[in-house]
């Protein structure tokens, strides 16, 4: 027998052992489940045997089982990476999901929506993802808007996120949730700013405590009240008065829509409560109190806690005094005369010659008539 017979008889035994196929290696075909255990599914292409399927090319993250991806007589795209050898060749279908998600996703970024991604673990640099069985990356930059310090409160969450970088021959995939919220804020930005007016007293959450005061997210956007506007009284620092997550009315002190910056104030939304203490008292009244400062200009006496009001230099003495601590010192108790309210000023004038002139009139007025009557018995007596 020739060497050319031989040839062609050759050929003719592959091709009945093959069966007659039309595919090759790195094409995309259609195959059916015909069984599937723990471990593996078989599938068939029409080759001459079933081709095991790995549960690792069946799906990403790699699932515990092939039956919970696959059942017998799904109909599957699978990528044929070899064909041959014992088990028939090798299969995947995360090859074949992957190169028809690839042009999806390139689709997606073109047109600028976004995709769910589920993430699936911390890695050096930002968190791994899993999006549509691809795997993704994001940067620890593309998470927030802010800095977020512990990246594992993120781990088996699914997130919206913007595909923003695709590579399908290095299969890298780089999303950005932050790209998202950044559009998400500029929308809700214009729309605050279009509608918010200097003086409009609005709802919003504390979302930040710093120490120069607080940022409150008021319909999406965050403005910022400084530690003097959260309170009339004193405040070293915000948490002395609010915590993250409180609702909290809040008062539009200023509005710079270029810098896109919101100042304001809690405080303005509350009654002063100087003007409740001021109420309880009346010009002309005889009042004591505790000397608590001195001044250049007269003395400062309290008048109850946190509430105080001014004795100026000329109403300190009767005669002329060049410092206040001539004639008291801090924690003397001195008795005053309330000489003037300001409640606009919010200040209040007070008067110890005023007080002892009118006490020191008040006596002689009362030890006037015992003399009157005293006199009037010598008299009657003589």
């Amino acid at each position: 027998m020739s060497e050319d017979v031989k040839n062609v008889e050759n050929m003719e035994n592959w091709l009945d052992e093959a069966g007659d196929f039309n595919f090759s290696v790195g094409d995309i075909v259609e195959g059916t489940v015909v069984q599937v255990n723990h471990s593996e599914a078989f599938v068939d292409i029409g080759y001459k045997q079933e081709i095991p399927v790995p549960k690792r090319e069946l799906a990403y993250p790699e699932p515990e089982s092939a039956e919970d991806v696959v059942k017998v007589g799904d109909k599957i795209d699978v990528y044929i990476q070899s064909l041959g050898g014992e088990n028939g060749g090798a299969l995947s279908k995360i090859k074949a999901d992957r190169m028809s998600v690839w042009k999806d996703m390139e689709g997606i970024k073109e047109r600028g929506e976004t995709v769910q991604a589920k993430i699936t673990q911390i890695v050096k640099g930002g968190l791994v993802a899993s999006v549509n069985g691809l795997r993704g990356f994001i940067p620890a930059s593309q998470m927030e808007l802010h800095f977020v310090k512990d990246l594992s409160v993120y781990v088996d969450q699914v997130v919206e996120a913007l595909p923003i970088e695709i590579d399908k021959n290095k299969q890298r995939l780089v999303l950005s949730r932050r790209q998202l919220l950044e559009r998400e804020r500029d929308e809700k930005q214009r729309e605050v700013f279009d509608n918010l007016h200097k003086g409009d007293v609005v709802k919003g959450v504390v979302k930040r405590l710093v120490d120069y005061g607080a940022f409150i997210d008021i319909g999406g956007v965050d403005g910022l009240a400084h530690i003097s506007d959260l309170s009339w009284d004193r405040v070293t620092h915000p948490s002395e008065v609010m915590q993250v997550g409180d609702e909290v009315q809040v008062a539009v002190k200023n509005i710079d829509p270029e810098s896109k910056r919101i100042s304001l104030s809690i405080k303005d939304t509350l009654r002063d409560p100087w003007l409740d203490r001021a109420e309880k008292y009346v010009e002309g009244d005889f009042i004591e109190g505790k000397i608590v400062k001195l001044a250049k200009f007269g003395a400062f006496m309290e008048i109850e806690p946190g509430f105080d009001g001014l004795i100026p230099m000329g109403e300190l003495s009767d005669r002329r005094i060049e410092n206040a601590e001539e004639v008291v010192h801090v924690g003397d108790v001195v008795k005053v005369k309330v000489m003037r309210i300001d409640l606009k000023r919010k200040r209040i004038s007070l008067s110890i010659n005023r007080a002892k002139r009118e006490a020191d009139s008040a006596n002689f007025k009362r030890y006037q008539p015992e003399t009157k009557d005293k006199t009037a018995e010598v008299k009657d007596e003589a």
